[in-house]
């Protein structure tokens, strides 16, 4: 895939990846409607296989990798959700996933990928680490290198997450908001609301504390995620090439959000819907209860990444 993903790509990645993945449902909550004064859609890619939407992605690479390129298997440098659902692609295609881990990634995500029967390789919490660490696997094993957010196989994976809330979702949607990280989703679900929903503006959201993407798209190059400090653990890296294209092109806005917002809206998923999220799902419930005069009124989409949460170190 030479350019970004087009619609047909995004038509068959999903067509590729049916029997791997869940359809997750949209949920709602009038308690928080009430609360932040808007109609909110909920995208549960909590529910996910592996528990977060990598699954998407990292399904559609493995699956349109050529035989010749899987038989010393696949690797990765990941903090755990890509990672693990690098890992059950692998193992469903029968070949091996080689992942980097930094050693500093929650238990759970650990866990999961050693549970795929993944080798993981620990690194220092750094992108640099990560990188080089990755450099010495790919070198020993001859494995193939599924890079987290910057492949166009896995942006068109990612894509079928805003899809499927497009075909779903009956009313008119003012808004998606999706996370923001290295910018797979993002850049995803951008392209699905340009072929599928173009009346539907898309936004990013991320911590303050983790502010890359706002700052790289206001100024038009691509700052690099230097020491962030949140706790959303998915939202850590920076953006790629490929996915900061997209972005330009087509972002509304990426908008930033207190640490004490993320854990709030934490909260308010876990009490009012009964469901377990991550810190990183929240950002985006978090950006409407911090911009609730921009919202009021619309119809909104959110799509939670992930529910992998290390129980034992909750952040209240």
């Amino acid at each position: 895939m030479k350019n970004y993903p087009s619609k047909k790509d995004i038509l068959e990645a999903h067509i590729r990846i049916k029997d791997l993945i869940h359809r997750t449902p949209v949920l709602t909550s009038d308690s928080i409607n009430r609360i932040t004064q808007t109609n909110l859609f909920f995208k549960c890619e909590n529910f996910q296989k592996v528990g977060a939407f990598k699954m998407r992605g990292a399904s559609n690479a493995v699956l349109s990798l050529p035989k010749e390129k899987l038989k010393n298997g696949v690797a990765t440098h990941s903090s755990g959700n890509h990672a693990a659902a690098l890992a059950r692609a692998a193992k469903i295609a029968g070949t091996k996933a080689y992942i980097v881990m930094p050693h500093t990634a929650p238990r759970i995500k650990k866990e999961a990928v050693k549970g795929y029967g993944a080798e993981i390789t620990f690194c220092e919490p750094t992108l640099k680490s990560r990188e080089e660490t990755l450099k010495i696997v790919v070198s020993k094993t001859g494995a193939e290198f599924v890079h987290p957010f910057n492949n166009y196989y896995i942006i068109a994976g990612q894509a079928t997450a805003a899809k499927e809330v497009f075909e779903k979702i009956k009313v008119n949607l003012d808004y998606l908001i999706t996370p923001v990280g290295g910018g797979g989703l993002l850049s995803g679900s951008l392209l699905s609301a340009h072929y599928f929903s173009p009346s539907t503006k898309v936004i990013g959201a991320e911590p303050c504390g983790a502010d890359d993407a706002f700052r790289s798209l206001r100024d038009g190059f691509i700052h690099p995620s230097i020491e962030p400090k949140t706790i959303a653990d998915g939202l850590l890296t920076s953006l790629g090439e490929k996915s900061f294209a997209v972005i330009t092109k087509y972002c509304e806005e990426i908008i930033t959000v207190k640490e004490e917002t993320i854990i709030a809206a934490m909260k308010m998923i876990w009490e009012r819907m009964k469901i377990i999220v991550e810190p990183s799902s929240t950002v985006v419930l978090a950006a409407v209860m911090e911009n609730q005069n921009k919202f009021e009124g619309k119809n909104i989409a959110l799509i939670l990444s992930g529910g992998n949460v290390d129980l034992e170190k909750l952040p209240w």
